[in-house]
């Protein structure tokens, strides 16, 4: 993709047979708010947060030149639905969902986000991949558990995980609410301990705290049986020319995660 930047995961474990990209923000032609941030053209892949849209096709298309097809875009609502990428088709309806399954080689999970966590699903014997959404909503209500149980009802087995470019624990500044809303969620004492050992205070900001929602999705994972997870370095709001960010710049573009069975 000639002056597109994507991410290879760092994933040690990823089965041979499986590929998984993630975009990053230069190497397109969106202008500014969605640009790459130095003045050049941005990579957004986004078609709802109000740039033109001919523009957002031509930077779905730049990308589309490195993948074996149309990615399975759907209209993500921080929720937990799980669609079957096979059945998104371009030119019909986008579904409503904020994950994706597929085990038919050459179809295309993806997930947009812009601080929100991006999660790659691949089982053991590479023959069912998956994308969930995590925000903290979605991931609270249970969408990378729901993700699972959709691969493992079409086939798979043991399952691996990759962390994708989110908002870092040093910038993901949240209320009271959130952290309340994590340990009610919490399966059990210890799990309670470790939910709440996710948030820090914020120094001078009674009732605000900082959340690390790689820990939050490990531990989410692990209710799963899912404890082979790499990834979980990146921070989105901290990486302006790298990153898009909602918490940072509110107007912005969004970035995808993508994985395939070849």
């Amino acid at each position: 993709m000639p002056g597109v930047h994507v991410i290879v995961p760092d994933w040690p474990d990823m089965p041979a047979g499986v590929r998984a990209i993630a975009t990053t923000r230069p190497g397109g032609v969106s202008p500014a708010p969605y640009d790459d941030g130095a003045g050049g053209g941005g990579l957004n892949l986004g078609d709802h947060v109000g740039d033109d849209a001919a523009l957002v096709g031509l930077n779905r298309a730049r990308l589309r030149q490195s993948l074996p097809c149309e990615p399975a875009w759907m209209s993500q609502v921080h929720g937990v639905a799980v669609v079957d990428a096979a059945g998104v088709q371009p030119g019909q309806p986008v579904p409503v969902g904020d994950a994706s399954i597929a085990k038919v080689p050459g179809v295309v999970c993806a997930i947009m986000t812009a601080d929100c966590l991006p999660v790659l699903f691949a089982s053991r014997d590479g023959k069912v991949v998956g994308a969930a959404h995590a925000g903290w909503r979605g991931l609270a209500a249970g969408v990378l558990g729901d993700t699972v149980a959709a691969m493992r009802a079409a086939g798979a087995g043991e399952i691996t995980a990759w962390l994708g470019p989110a908002i870092g624990p040093a910038r993901f500044e949240v209320g009271r609410d959130v952290v309340d809303c994590f340990i009610a969620e919490a399966d059990g004492a210890d799990e309670e301990s470790q939910s709440a050992q996710c948030f820090t205070p914020c120094p001078g900001r009674p009732g605000k705290y900082l959340a690390d929602i790689y820990w939050l999705a490990r531990i989410a994972l692990a209710r799963d049986n899912v404890t082979d997870v790499s990834g979980g370095t990146y921070c989105t709001a901290s990486e302006p020319g790298r990153f898009y960010s909602y918490r940072r710049d509110q107007v912005t573009g969004r970035q995808a995660s993508l994985i395939w069975i070849e």
